[in-house]
């Protein structure tokens, strides 16, 4: 009985710390805001003996605050829930939505039967709007029961429950608290506000302590000087609103905590143990942490998570791999990211974080921004730490540089937010609240505050966190490193908390950051089972004879797994050990104790194994021996290779000297055959100069025999003659070059001759084909101009057909609207008309009146035509164009008499009117022409003598419809222009072979020379004042030839085919 009950205490234990330490955040319902190692005791006869907790950073944030959707700690709504009436009368609970510790979230975990069991009125306004939070162990109504009957079984009376059930409603009273500005108080103090005075009042007697005494040390803290008597002065501080407000959340956080304390305390004392052989230990450590604001409670969170995966390295991957190494496996290395680097960086004794943070706490003036500044100067440039604006997600990129700092864990990139990094390090309470709890009334308090501190001295003392949590971790891994460990992985299959639904990407993401992918590449190659061989041996040596029996351990192992036919991708033989892959020790264990039938297979198998092994062991020494005899005659032959090379070594140290000096000697032959080459180049002195060169032959024959002849002979004695040999060969070649330099003076002063005279009639090619060149660049430019006045005369003839086209359309388009607006007018009047027709019938019916106004009448003014006066009328081009013309013309020339055109051109010397004669004679020659190509018989076709193309004719027929603006006239700006179209004679239009040339050669506006050329016929040369009557009559502008692209050509086109056809040369007049 006594071991069922220390049994049934140790699991008692678990709802306990879960209502304690328990809490809902968006991604768990019940997550643990605290850190446990539960140590379970054994003696030898693997009994329980006991039991051991040890916890680590209780959330003391979350008592205060919580995220949106978030709840506090279990046990505040498992009391507001579950309380019986008595009990919720004795600690004046409410409802949670009238506590601010509670509004994160104000639901209740509920079944639907639990939830009926609540009453209304303990229940908030979000809970009966959005009904209960489901969870399948979760109910804060029986889970209330099921902690007061924990609380019962761990040996606390009723009173003792009672104690921890007004602490706990101390606490949420205690944040009803608020304070407002004090008027009266000249230090800018603050006040409870009269609103929170019934809250005051309950905390004050939950707590068991003077309602004014509390109001005193909530708004105010107590200093004493260090001078002023033995004890110094009391100094009595006012607190501003905020301070007082952080004053009163850490009391509330002092308060919870040393209850939890408390709490692990009494479960420790109700499962104790004297005696203990060995332990299990269960290790639950909160998961790798990341919010969009993270605090020091993540960073803590995170900081422990990065040494269990340190461990879970080192344990799984290093040693593993290392001991694989150690026995030479060769199996493949699994690479895994080790983080002791960001490790370092946490705590780090000289630099790490949570040592500035420290220095930084025990600062006069502690400052947030100064310690994060400090930590980046600190790790600059480290590739763990960076700027909050080097974080992915744009929340984080809103802070500064001193107000966070961004750490790049093993499971991803955390931006830590440390405006409260020095508030949550610090564990202790201000003098006057920890002066308050110690004098309360309440025993249990007492108790949890018991220790004094710095109380006398009137100043915040320092606890740290970080260090404690440090400490605790290290001893921890002290632990952990002494014992055989296991790892469980939880994998979370969902981000949304339902049944039946798997999320691949973030299931897979959580095993990668675990380095579970690692270890089961590792698996997948690695042996996870291994025996040494000496313990293989003495396991399975009873099975065998004792011939078998005898043999060393190792051999004994390789001849039992070699004869039952394993497959050798199953087993390995390591130095020390021999490895198996998952489940086939267990393979070879079943076949090892099988019947003794099978195990005389096996023995047999074993034996054969031997022999053959001992077989291929003495043919593999034979052939080692082969090997070494071979090795014996090649080392010989090598030593023959050896004395060949160090014979000719001295043989060439010997006679080198001789040798190259034959090879120099017999070099210089090369020099004579080019001297021979250059010899017969000469044209005086040839033979000569080949005589020397035969003597040279001579003396290079003579000083090799001496050196092959004489062994004795030295370098010295072989250096001079070659020297001699030399000198005789340079004399020669200095004469051989001044021969050979007077020959080709002679010849230079020759060809630079040739030269001369070849550059001079190069320069006049060159000057031709320059003036040529430049006579094509000025002619290429001319076209290019008459091209580009070409096509500027098109764009302006376009532009103004155009500008008649949307003229008329605009016309054509007033009309139109007239029309439609007429028609409409129309109908609106006979509309008007049919109104009032059945208006007098229906006023005739009913004996009404009819309101006779008068009809709609036009509005006029704004039917007027967008293109201005609508009593404008829109003349025609044509219209326009004559009347341009008429108001232009200064000679009207239309009347004169032929005998009166002929005296003026004969005797006038007004240019003007010069020019009006002309314009008046090629007007009555086109109406000349008009009249007879009007009375020409039908049937006649047209004579030879055509005046122009058919092509010209045809585009001034259709230009008639257009007046051309006469020009002014003005002598000194006569251009000429000339013209080439192709031109065929009416006879020959079924002959295309026939085709001519027509030139046009136009002085001003009418043609000076005209020339038709014709592959059968003479060529028709035509001056104006001569042939005018068998000439193009018509002007430039309406032949249209300025708008024929490539029509026009140069003047001294015009005139090589003018002068080449017989024509004379044309006199332009003078300016």
């Amino acid at each position: 009985p006594l071991l069922g009950q220390l049994s049934k205490k140790i699991l008692d234990a678990n709802p306990i710390l879960e209502a304690f330490g328990n809490a809902k955040t968006t991604r768990n319902n019940n997550s643990s805001r605290f850190g446990k190692f539960i140590e379970v005791h054994y003696d030898a006869k693997h009994t329980v003996v006991g039991g051991h907790i040890s916890h680590y950073l209780l959330e003391k944030s979350r008592i205060c605050t919580q995220s949106p959707d978030e709840r506090n700690y279990h046990v505040f709504y498992m009391l507001c829930a579950g309380a019986p009436q008595q009990l919720r009368e004795k600690l004046c609970l409410g409802k949670p939505d009238d506590y601010k510790y509670l509004s994160g979230c104000t639901q209740y975990f509920t079944t639907s039967t639990t939830d009926k069991k609540i009453p209304t009125a303990n229940k908030s306004k979000d809970h009966a709007k959005r009904g209960a939070l489901k969870d399948p162990i979760l109910d804060d109504f029986e889970d209330f029961v099921q902690l007061d009957q924990a609380l019962s079984r761990l040996g606390l009376s009723g009173e003792g429950k009672l104690e921890i059930y007004k602490l706990v409603a101390g606490v949420l009273h205690l944040g009803n608290i608020s304070f407002e500005d004090n008027p009266e108080d000249v230090k800018g103090g603050c006040k409870v506000s009269p609103s929170s005075e019934k809250s005051l009042t309950i905390t004050s007697s939950l707590i068991g302590v003077d309602p004014s005494e509390m109001r005193q040390a909530l708004v105010s803290r107590v200093m004493q000087s260090k001078g002023g008597g033995v004890k110094g002065t009391v100094i009595m501080v006012p607190l501003k609103v905020y301070e007082a407000n952080n004053a009163r959340d850490a009391l509330a956080k002092a308060l919870y905590s040393r209850l939890f304390d408390h709490i692990v305390s009494i479960i420790n004392l109700s499962i104790p143990f004297k005696a203990s052989s060995f332990y299990i230990g269960v290790l639950d450590i909160a998961g790798f942490e990341y919010f969009t604001v993270n605090s020091f409670e993540q960073f803590c969170i995170n900081y422990c998570n990065e040494k269990l995966q340190k461990f879970f390295n080192d344990n799984i991957l290093a040693n593993e791999q290392e001991l694989y190494k150690r026995e030479g496996l060769n199996v493949p290395v699994i690479k895994f990211t080790d983080n002791q680097d960001v490790i370092e960086l946490i705590e780090n004794k000289g630099n790490g974080i949570f040592m500035i943070l420290d220095e930084e706490s025990k600062l006069p003036k502690p400052s947030f921004s100064h310690f994060t500044s400090e930590v980046h100067n600190s790790w600059q440039g480290h590739y763990r730490l960076s700027y909050p604006r080097s974080s992915r997600l744009k929340a984080h990129r809103s802070l500064r540089d001193d107000e966070g700092f961004l750490v790049r864990h093993f499971a991803g990139a955390v931006c830590y937010n440390t405006n409260q990094f020095i508030e949550k390090n610090n564990d202790a309470l201000h003098a006057s609240l920890e002066f308050l709890v110690q004098e309360s009334e309440n025993k249990l308090l007492n108790r949890l505050f018991a220790s004094g501190s710095s109380a006398s001295k009137g100043k915040l003392s320092f606890i740290s966190v970080g260090s404690k949590f440090k400490t605790q971790l290290s001893e921890l891994m002290e632990k952990l490193e002494k014992n055989g460990t296991n790892f469980i992985r939880c994998i979370k299959p969902n981000s949304r908390m339902v049944d039946h639904e798997f999320e691949g990407s973030l299931c897979l993401a959580q095993l990668k950051c675990s380095g579970t992918t690692s270890v089961l590449e590792l698996m997948e190659y690695g042996y996870p089972s291994r025996v040494p061989f000496g313990e293989l041996h003495k396991m399975y040596k009873s099975y065998l004879p004792p011939e078998l029996a005898k043999l060393s351990a190792r051999t004994f192992c390789e001849a039992m797994l070699h004869s039952l036919k394993l497959n050798n991708k199953d087993f390995k033989f390591g130095i020390t050990k021999v490895f198996f892959r998952p489940g086939k020790f267990v393979e070879f264990d079943r076949i090892m104790r099988s019947d003794p039938e099978n195990l005389k297979a096996i023995v047999a198998n074993v034996k054969k194994w031997l022999v053959r092994s001992r077989w291929i062991k003495s043919a593999f020494c034979a052939i080692c021996v082969i090997k070494l005899k071979n090795r014996i005659i090649y080392r010989n032959k090598c030593v023959l290779v050896m004395q060949k090379v160090i014979r000719g070594y001295l043989a060439r140290k010997k006679h080198q000297p001789r040798v190259k000096g034959l090879q120099k000697i017999r070099a210089i032959k090369t020099n004579l055959i080019k001297m021979e080459e250059v010899a017969n180049q000469l044209k005086k002195e040839k033979d000569l100069m080949l005589n020397q060169v035969k003597i040279l032959y001579a003396a290079i024959d003579e000083a090799t025999m001496k050196i092959k002849s004489n062994q004795s002979i030295t370098p010295k004695q072989i250096d001079d003659l070659y020297e001699g040999v030399m000198k005789k060969i340079d004399q020669n070649t200095q004469l051989l070059k001044t021969k050979l330099q007077e020959q080709k003076n002679a010849e230079e002063q020759e060809r630079l001759r040739k030269i001369q005279l070849a550059l001079e009639a190069e320069r006049k090619a060159k000057e031709e084909e320059e003036r040529k060149r430049r006579e094509e660049e000025e002619n290429r430019k001319k076209k290019a101009e008459m091209e580009a006045k070409r096509k500027a005369e098109e764009a302006a003839r376009l532009r103004q057909e155009e500008l008649d086209r949307k003229t008329a359309e605009a016309l054509q388009k007033q009309l139109h609207d007239e029309a439609l607006r007429d028609s409409k007018y129309r109908e609106q009047l006979e509309q008007e008309r049919r109104d009032h027709e059945l208006a007098t019938r229906l006023a005739s019916e009913s004996n009404g009146q009819v309101d006779d106004s008068p009809p709609l009448i036009r509005n006029v003014q704004q039917e007027v035509s967008s293109l201005g006066n609508p009593n404008r009328l829109i003349r025609s081009e044509n219209i326009r164009a004559q009347q341009q013309l008429i108001g232009k013309q200064k000679h009207d020339l239309s009347k004169w008499k032929y005998s009166e055109l002929r005296d003026a051109i004969n005797t006038s010397c007004d240019i003007e009117l010069l020019e009006a004669c002309r314009h008046e004679f090629h007007r009555r020659l086109k109406v000349y022409h008009a009249w007879k190509a009007k009375n020409r018989n039908k049937r006649s076709t047209m004579d030879e003598n055509e005046r122009a193309p058919k092509s010209v004719m045809e585009a001034a027929a259709k230009a008639s419809t257009r007046v051309q603006p006469r020009q002014e006239i003005n002598a000194t700006t006569s251009v000429h222009r000339y013209f080439r179209i192709p031109f065929v004679r009416p006879n020959d239009t079924n002959d295309p072979g026939k085709k001519g040339w027509w030139y046009a050669h136009f002085d001003g506006q009418y043609v000076a020379r005209q020339m038709e050329l014709h592959v059968d016929k003479q060529p028709i040369l035509l001056v104006a004042g001569v042939d005018d009557m068998q000439m193009c009559e018509l002007s430039l502008d309406e032949t249209g030839l300025t708008r024929k692209r490539g029509a026009e050509i140069l003047e001294h086109e015009f005139n090589r085919e003018w002068e080449r056809n017989g024509g004379k040369a044309y006199r332009k007049i003078a300016n």
